[in-house]
């Protein structure tokens, strides 16, 4: 652990992957920690859950992906990408959670199994770790949650749905479709603008229905054993309640980054980097994928950001003579 590896990828999602397989192909050594499994946020996504892309526009290292769904489902992203890292031989350390990223010559890394040298480090961790809070009394309640993973649980029960987003509206459909009694809401004026076009006809004629209840312009302000407090346009309204799915958002951890050195710029904390070779403010310091975009994380996607781990490897390969070590067994 302590000879200096080249390159150390933080984040085992699809784009730490890409970058660990443009670093073998540039004969870099490297290695990839990941905090929990292989690809971990797509594994924590819903069961049912279908990309917005198409399996193309997901593929890493040239390998195709073949869905028999006009558009992949989690189950598929999963198989494939699972498929990708053996095919490569990655060097993928999982279940294991970096602590702290300190710089001198090179960087070391302390994770929950030891320490690491290398000399350009890539943080590719995404997003999907931290929700954003409502910061309501009663949120810490067993009855709310932050994710969502399927419909059953939620059978015959009154839920709260928080947020317009995908995630929301699709939390929203499946478990009325499973019996729940179910209310959205949204504090903007509509469904998001972003929700998948097949999926926005569906919740608008259900909510003109009167199937799903919905209040725009509105905000959650307490949640209780079995009741929920909203403040809508016309005034406080108390709506008898189960269960609170709020699916309003996550971030980067911010706090991680700002420990490593990294500079965030403004109300959206979007954090200082070359667009051009993916380098932050800190010297060999490196994002990939979602975290780059800060709190706008609608910015980036598998698709879009898949091209960071070519430009972060060409800039790495490309820099000083004598820059890159060897091999790591």
């Amino acid at each position: 652990m302590n000879k200096p590896y080249d390159v150390l990828i933080i984040g085992a999602g699809p784009i730490g992957l890409a970058c660990g397989i443009e670093a073998d192909k540039a004969g870099l050594s490297y290695v990839i920690i990941e905090k929990g499994c292989l690809v971990n946020s797509l594994y924590r996504y819903p069961k049912n859950m279908t990309f917005f892309s198409t399996a193309e526009r997901l593929e890493i290292g040239d390998v195709p992906f073949v869905s028999t769904n006009p558009k992949p489902k989690r189950d598929e992203a999963l198989e494939y990408y699972r498929r990708v890292h053996d095919k490569f031989a990655l060097r993928t350390k999982l279940f294991e959670k970096v602590q702290s990223v300190e710089r001198d010559e090179i960087f070391t890394v302390q994770t929950s199994e030891g320490v690491y040298k290398a000399r350009h480090v890539v943080v590719a961790t995404g997003f999907y770790d931290i929700p954003c809070l409502l910061n309501v009394p009663g949120e810490e309640l067993s009855k709310v949650a932050h994710y969502y993973d399927e419909p059953h649980y939620y059978a015959g029960q009154r839920v709260v749905v928080v947020g317009a987003s995908n995630s929301a509206v699709d939390a929203a459909l499946e478990t009325f479709r499973k019996g729940a009694e179910v209310t959205l809401v949204v504090r903007g004026t509509g469904i998001g603008p972003r929700v998948k076009y097949w999926v926005r006809p569906d919740i608008e004629n259900r909510i003109a229905a009167g199937e799903i209840d919905a209040f725009f312009e509105s905000e959650v302000r307490s949640i209780g054993h079995k009741e929920v407090v909203i403040e809508t346009p016309h005034g406080m309204r108390t709506l008898p309640n189960d269960f609170v799915i709020a699916l309003t958002g996550y971030q980067p951890d911010f706090a991680f980054l700002e420990q490593m050195g990294v500079s965030l710029a403004g109300e959206r904390k979007i954090p200082v980097h070359n667009p051009e070779t993916m380098e932050t403010n800190v010297s060999g310091l490196y994002l990939a994928g979602v975290v780059c975009g800060g709190l706008d994380t609608h910015l980036w996607f598998i698709e879009n950001s898949r091209i960071h781990a070519a430009r972060i490897i060409k800039d790495i390969s490309d820099g000083p003579t004598g820059q890159r070590g060897h091999p790591v067994e």
